[in-house]
């Protein structure tokens, strides 16, 4: 007798994706969860495609069914993560389909006109666009390039980014566009060009496979970077010589698999770091044959204050002591230790501002002596970060790391991301890494490296090697180096003297801009920067000066948007052509595979349209800028003409509508035949804007160790993304490598050449001026130890340490619409250290109150799980727009990266009142 099975539709949409999972990972399945994953994909078509979030830079298997994405699953051909996703990444598909997706322009109008004090009225594309060229134009005459800008993102596609930097530093020449990848990897980008003279990390992700050594510095990889976290516990869990170190401000996820858990003080890592290369020559385990061939050593200026306002004319009353020690700081013990100085010195800080990131060559005795102070004593004094854990077993611990650093034999990685960068002396702690492994001979070599991760899907392809911030060029290149403005003009073919030579406003700067009202007109790309910034009540408040318009460009009305005066609906990741570069230097294209909703536009058609509205007349003429040369940007309208750009032109014919680009990338191309075009359709154009855009920034690229390979290559379903540089069709997975990299030569290791002409001095200053060149070489760094410039006292009792959690991204302006996100974690929560809350009179579930000398905000107190606090300090993720973290946050940046420090805010806590 046969007997009858019967399927429910719903057991059948379970066991089906559990075995298209299973399929696409290589898992044996039976036939019956063959035919229901057959079943499940029924009609759906699988594209290749990038994940959303992080830096990792996940591939993906993108399905379509009738024009929508209706699943994504891990790409078991990516190499980046071998068909594993996060949760988060698992839910690409339904970020883009929130109920409340934005899909026409909102305007504030009152009266059928735009009114800074009216509602948000839904307007067609072409009044928002002209309303805001107007507003534009309004603020250039009155202010010139400097009054403009655009804050801009470490999420941009590389076409995005490179558009965006292009209309504003060509067309309307302002270098006001900053990404929010200052908020996260400015101090990683500046300790590159400091040590190295050149961006970006040397190794690859295989390192964690051969690896047996990797340091966690601030860094939880179990919940920031899952997917590389599950490789590292892989490789700890299947070779025993493999161990894990964490060096952290409290316990986390990631220290259940760590073999050693050293809990710091706040600023700490300063001292440990210098601890770790005093050991190495105390040892005698520095590799002498690497280091004086392709090593120097240098330090820099120590009086570089924190990155925070000079004046306290727009500080709240509470803000104010703090303000003060931006210009004068009295030195803590342990500062003067480790500074060589008289503990209780009153220090003006006096290199705040541009020369803070001043240094020199010294002799490796210098370099020696300036260890001295960071014994294991001094150091463990000052480090210890738990007040339950005795000081014997703290320095075991140190002793530890150092024994297991010193290991000759040991492949090392150090992994590090924000803990490191959001930190007020970041570039410091950067370059002390580096040092580390260059002491050793251990970086850029397989299993051995300092690897730097990012936060975002293309902070490095976009923000930083697109050149999206306010001081780059493509490539590497500078805004003030008049030989990098000269090849930008001529690829670009535009006048010699167009571009601005004087570095623009960084993301705070901007802010701080809008708030003294030297920046009327923001506009924000792929950011919701007025809940990500820090002390955000300034920002929210300066938006809405009566002459700063600010526009929003989303695909939801985020927190930003309440403070915008136009809101432009934006195509979402899959809805539009698209690269990103990830953390390893890998390129990842995709092809648009779904229509935008509504009157949804790409980030690149609304520049492009914008661009038709402002003429060559407008921005080309003689335009005052303070702190040029005669405080003005030259005429450029006479070249133009001689160029055969006339001043009628408008910046759309000539950025981004030359000939030559157009028959570059004509459309329709062969190669994508009955495939979508968002941006080219909308336009009307007879090419492949995306496509043209990507080709002639390659142009950057070529030739100086940043090689891309083309457009077509990227979008090759067979490719899965190349690592740069890209040097006769092959990768290049370790930089800086003779065996490996092209580029590098046994006399010309590192060749990046930024700040390789340096003066020479001893740790007090510069004694011989002249800068002297030291091409082909890597600096090892003396960084001392400084504390932050806030501390716990008597009213502000607490640390405060802020990140991201496992189940949203950064504001969660997407995720928080997934339900299954939004269930799993409905609210930031306030971890506590259990003797904290309860000497408050709180416990797990209580709601609290969270008060800083910059704002408050409440929150949901947790005691048990996920972030074990020490004593003395609490944490909260920045995600949940009601609990708004970042309205408490210190805005202190490193004053060399102008990157703020997320992680050491003063607060205090107690019971929410009804």
């Amino acid at each position: 007798m046969t007997k009858t099975i019967q399927i429910h539709r719903r057991d059948l949409l379970k066991s089906g994706l559990a075995a298209s999972a299973a399929l696409s990972l290589g898992l044996p399945v039976s036939a019956a969860e063959s035919a229901a994953a057959a079943a499940v994909e029924d009609g759906i078509a699988w594209h290749k495609g990038v994940c959303r979030f992080c830096g990792t830079g996940c591939g993906l298997l993108v399905g379509v069914r009738d024009g929508r994405i209706v699943a994504t699953k891990g790409d078991p051909d990516a190499p980046v993560n071998r068909g594993l996703n996060c949760v988060k990444g698992y839910f690409n598909a339904k970020i883009m389909y929130g109920k409340d997706r934005l899909t026409t322009p909102l305007m504030r109008r009152r009266n059928g006109k735009f009114d800074k004090t009216g509602k948000f009225e839904p307007v067609s594309w072409d009044e928002a666009l002209d309303e805001m060229a107007k507003q534009l134009l309004r603020v250039y005459r009155a202010k010139g390039p400097a009054g403009v800008s655009i804050i801009g993102s470490g999420q941009y596609t590389i076409p995005e980014a490179y558009t965006a930097s292009k209309f504003m530093k060509a067309g309307l020449r302002s270098n006001n566009i900053d990404p929010n990848a200052r908020l996260c990897m400015a101090s990683a980008v500046v300790g590159f060009y400091q040590t190295f003279g050149v961006d970006e990390p040397a190794n690859n992700y295989s390192d964690i496979e051969l690896s047996d050594l990797m340091i966690l510095w601030g860094n939880n990889m179990a919940e920031a970077h899952p997917v590389l976290w599950s490789r590292v516990a892989n490789r700890r869990l299947t070779e025993k010589r493999t161990k894990i170190v964490q060096v952290t401000t409290h316990r986390s996820s990631s220290s259940n698999l760590a073999d050693l858990v050293i809990i710091m003080r706040p600023n700490a890592d300063l001292a440990i770091l210098n601890f770790l290369q005093r050991e190495i020559l105390k040892r005698g385990v520095v590799d002498h044959d690497f280091v004086n061939k392709h090593c120097i050593f240098s330090t820099g200026v120590t009086d570089i204050g924190y990155g925070l306002r000079n004046t306290d004319k727009y500080a709240r009353p509470a803000e104010k002591d703090t303000l003060a020690k931006q210009l004068v700081v009295k030195l803590d013990k342990y500062e003067a230790i480790g500074q060589g100085r008289k503990p209780g010195e009153v220090v003006e800080q006096k290199n705040s501002g541009g020369t803070a990131g001043n240094h020199w060559r010294i002799t490796f005795e210098d370099y020696t002596k300036a260890l001295e102070p960071y014994t294991l004593d001094f150091v463990a004094e000052l480090a210890k970060g738990d007040n339950d854990e005795s000081i014997d077993t703290f320095k075991q611990k140190l002793m530890k790391l150092a024994d297991l650093v010193c290991e000759k034999e040991r492949k090392m990685l150090s992994f590090w991301c924000m803990g490191v960068n959001q930190h007020q002396r970041g570039v410091w702690v950067n370059e002390q890494i580096y040092s580390v492994h260059l002491l050793l001979g251990k970086h850029g070599k397989p299993g051995s490296g300092a690897f730097s991760l990012t936060g975002q899907p293309s902070a490095c392809g976009s923000a930083r090697e697109v050149g999206a911030f306010c001081h780059r060029l493509p490539s590497d290149m500078l805004v003030a180096n008049p030989k990098h403005r000269a090849k930008t003009e001529k690829i670009w073919n535009i006048p010699q003297g167009t571009l601005n030579p004087k570095v623009g406003a960084s993301l705070m700067e901007i802010l701080r801009g809008v708030e003294d009202g030297s920046v009327d007109f923001v506009w924000t790309q792929v950011v919701n920067i007025l809940q990500s910034a820090p002390n955000n009540t300034h920002w929210v408040e300066a938006m809405r000066r009566p002459d700063a318009f600010v526009v929003v460009s989303d695909i939801y009305p985020t927190y930003s948007a309440r403070a915008a005066d136009l809101i432009l609906p934006a195509a979402a990741h899959f809805e539009k052509w698209g690269l990103y570069g990830n953390a390893e230097r890998r390129t990842q294209g995709w092809h648009q595979l779904v229509k935008a909703p509504g009157q949804a536009r790409t980030d690149v058609w609304m520049m492009m349209e914008l661009a038709k509205r402002i003429k060559v007349a407008d921005t080309w003429k003689a335009q005052p800028l303070a702190g040029v040369k005669d405080n003005m940007l030259p005429d450029v309208l006479e070249a133009a003409k001689a160029m055969g750009i006339k001043p009628e032109d408008s910046l759309f014919d000539v950025l981004f509508s030359p000939k030559d680009v157009r028959a570059k990338a004509v459309w329709p191309d062969p190669k994508y035949p009955g495939e979508l075009n968002a941006t080219g359709e909308a336009l009307g154009l007879d090419y492949f804007p995306e496509k043209a855009l990507f080709t002639e920034y390659r142009a950057f690229t070529l030739g100086d160790g940043h090689d891309l390979a083309d457009f077509d290559t990227y979008m090759d379903p067979k490719c899965r993304g190349l690592l740069w540089p890209v040097v006769n069709g092959k990768e290049t997975p370790y930089r800086f490598n003779v065996d490996y990299d092209p580029y590098a030569k046994p006399d010309n290791l590192f060749y990046g050449k930024l700040m390789k002409d340096i003066p020479t001095g001893n740790l007090r200053g510069v004694t011989d001026k002249t800068p002297k060149a030291a091409p082909g070489t890597a600096k090892i760094f003396f960084r001392p130890y400084a504390a932050p410039v806030e501390q716990p006292d008597g009213k502000y009792d607490l640390w405060l340490c802020t990140g991201r959690i496992l189940e949203h991204w950064h504001t969660g302006s997407m995720t928080r619409r997934v339900p299954e996100l939004h269930r799993a974690a409905p609210s930031a929560l306030l971890y506590m250290n259990p003797g904290d809350a309860e000497r408050r009179g709180l416990k797990r579930g209580d709601t609290a109150h969270v008060e800083s000398r910059y704002g408050t905000c409440r929150a949901v107190v947790e005691t048990q799980v996920r972030n074990i606090m020490p004593a003395g300090s609490v944490w909260l993720a920045f995600f949940d727009e009601k609990v708004r973290t970042n309205a408490v946050v210190i805005d202190s940046t490193d004053p060399i990266s102008l990157e703020p420090d997320y992680k050491k805010t003063a607060v205090f806590v107690t019971k929410a009142t009804a």
